[in-house]
């Protein structure tokens, strides 16, 4: 079983007196330690896909078992649990907090839940992150005095800070310039080796389906492709080149 299933899901929105399927009868499993791009034009169902995996969003209808736990029947209070302890969220806006400095911004998560490490487990954790994503000379930085790349490094080191299972990224790179978008996606895919984090992409880029190890293509809220690369045609890197 893979660390997360989707079964027959359905996603339905009413929209005025008319109920629009978004997603129709959807299932695919991932793997541990995958790293998924979930692709499709604009409409295709991908984003909400990702939102119900990310538990922010219920399926009108099938199952997200995330560790083989079914989460169509946990309370709002066991679904925000999962979501503190299981997974990490990466978003196009960054979604940090302006008063908050790099340090601090990466720190919020575990504010929001019952630490179970030292105060000098969860600084040291910190600093390793931002050593991890290249702002050891930025982290009192504020968010408004970093460029839009180092806005989603820390963003990525906010979603790894709860060290989180799977890490959910809503077009990461989409307001991003090409040359930044690719260090950020050289990033994410070295954490992914480095950690084994299951990292999960809604996105256009093709830059990033070019370095999934599994493609799921939507259309119409139908998979039209659900690929796994073979381990000796995964790139190791953005632009190719074997693992």
């Amino acid at each position: 079983m893979g660390i997360v299933e989707l079964t027959d899901l359905h996603k339905n929105y009413q929209l005025g007196k008319v109920e629009v399927p978004a997603v129709k009868g959807v299932s695919f499993s991932i793997e541990k330690g995958d790293f998924i791009s979930i692709a499709g034009p604009s409409g295709s169902g991908k984003t909400t896909i990702l939102n119900m995996i990310g538990l922010v969003d219920k399926p009108s209808s099938g199952e997200v078992l995330i560790e083989g736990k079914p989460t169509s029947a946990l309370s709002d209070a066991e679904l925000t649990r999962m979501r503190h302890q299981s997974l990490g969220f990466i978003f196009q806006s960054f979604n940090l907090i302006p008063v908050l400095n790099v340090w601090e911004n990466i720190e919020f998560p575990l504010l929001l839940g019952q630490s179970r490490v030292s105060k000098e487990e969860k600084a040291d954790w910190i600093d390793h992150l931002i050593d991890e994503v290249g702002l050891a000379d930025w982290r009192m930085h504020k968010p408004n005095e970093l460029s839009g790349g180092q806005r989603q490094r820390v963003a990525i080191a906010r979603a790894l800070v709860t060290r989180p299972l799977i890490v959910l990224a809503d077009e990461p790179t989409a307001n991003l310039d090409s040359a930044t978008g690719e260090q950020i996606i050289e990033l994410m895919k070295k954490i992914n080796r480095e950690l084994s984090t299951t990292f999960i992409f809604s996105t256009h880029d093709a830059k990033i389906v070019d370095i999934a190890d599994h493609i799921i293509r939507l259309r119409d809220g139908l998979v039209t492709e659900n690929y796994r690369r073979p381990e000796s045609d995964r790139a190791g890197s953005v632009g190719g080149g074997s693992a």
